[in-house]
C-alpha cells in the first residue's frame, strides 16, 4: 500500500474526523469565550455620555457624580481671579454634547479648577532705589504705598519693607495682590504737598498735572504702550502714592503712573 493510500484512508478515518472535530469545537469555543470575557472587562458597546462641568464649582461635583458610574480627579488649580474659588475651567474628555465622545463605566474625569489666591515671591529691596523698587513690585502684581523716613545715608532708597505692619524678609511668599509699604529715606522731609489725582488722563496730561504741582518727580509705566500713538492713546489706571482727597506727600516724592490702552472706553 503506497503512502498516499495510507494517507487518504486516514483522513477519512472515523477516528481522524473526530480529533479534526473536536479541536474545531475546542477553536469556537474558545474564541466566543475569549470575547465574552474581554467584552465583560472592557465594558464593550457601553456608550456613557460625558456631562459638561465647565462653570460648575467644585462643592457641587459629588452630588453631579452621585449615582454615576463615572468618577472625577482634580488635577490641580489653576489662578484665576476672574473666576469663583473652585470653577471648574477644564475638563478631559470634554463634554460628549461639545466633542461627540463617549466613555465606558467607571471612566475618571480630570479636571482642573481655578483658585483666587497665588503666592509670589518677594524679592528684598533693602538698599534698592525707590524707582527700582516700585517697577519689581508692579512686575510681580504686588501693591504697595510709600512711607518716607528723615535718613542721610539712605537717601531715596528703600529702609525696610512690610506687610501688614510687620517688616518682611526677601524670599517671603505672599498672596499676589498683597499691599506692601515700602519705608523710603530721604534726606530731610521737605515741604508736604498735595498728591494729584492722575486716574483717566492720558500721558501728557499726567505729566503736565504732576510738573504743575512742583517738587515732585513723575515715573511712568506703559506694558501696552509699543507704539507711538499707544503712547497718545493710553490712560493712566493708577498711580503710587495713591490718591486720597487732602493727602499730602513729601516734596521730591516720586508719582508713578500705570498707564494702559485698555482703559480706552
Amino acid at each position: 500500500m503506497s503512502l498516499f493510500t495510507k494517507i487518504r484512508n486516514y483522513v477519512w478515518s472515523k477516528s481522524f474526523l473526530i480529533n479534526i472535530s473536536s479541536i474545531f469545537l475546542f477553536y469556537v469555543v474558545s474564541i466566543f469565550m475569549l470575547q465574552y470575557y474581554l467584552n465583560s472587562i472592557t465594558n464593550f458597546g457601553q456608550k456613557i455620555e460625558v456631562p459638561n462641568l465647565i462653570g460648575k464649582n467644585q462643592s457641587d461635583l459629588q452630588n453631579i457624580f452621585k449615582g454615576s458610574s463615572l468618577n472625577y480627579e482634580i488635577l490641580d488649580s489653576v489662578y484665576n481671579p476672574k473666576e469663583f474659588e473652585g470653577t471648574v475651567i477644564e475638563q478631559s474628555p470634554l463634554a460628549s454634547e461639545i466633542s461627540n465622545i463617549y466613555v465606558k463605566e467607571g471612566r475618571v474625569i480630570k479636571l482642573r479648577v481655578s483658585k483666587r489666591s497665588q503666592l509670589v515671591e518677594l524679592p528684598n529691596l533693602i538698599d534698592k532705589s525707590q524707582r527700582f523698587a516700585e517697577v519689581v513690585l508692579n512686575s510681580r502684581s504686588f501693591r504697595y504705598k510709600l512711607d518716607y523716613k528723615p535718613s542721610v545715608e539712605s537717601d531715596g532708597a528703600v529702609i525696610s519693607q512690610l506687610y501688614n505692619g510687620k517688616n518682611v524678609a526677601g524670599g517671603t511668599k505672599l498672596p499676589i495682590g498683597s499691599r506692601i509699604t515700602l519705608i523710603v529715606g530721604r534726606n530731610q522731609e521737605g515741604i508736604r504737598v498735595p498728591i494729584p489725582d492722575l486716574y483717566g488722563l492720558t500721558i501728557s496730561e499726567a505729566k503736565s498735572r504732576v510738573e504743575s504741582i512742583g517738587n515732585l518727580d513723575f515715573f511712568l509705566v506703559c506694558p501696552t504702550c509699543i507704539t507711538r500713538d499707544d503712547s497718545l492713546k493710553a490712560r493712566i489706571e493708577s498711580q503710587s502714592p495713591e490718591f486720597v482727597e487732602g493727602y499730602m506727600t513729601a516734596s521730591g516724592t516720586t508719582i508713578s503712573a500705570f498707564a494702559s490702552t485698555e482703559l480706552i472706553n
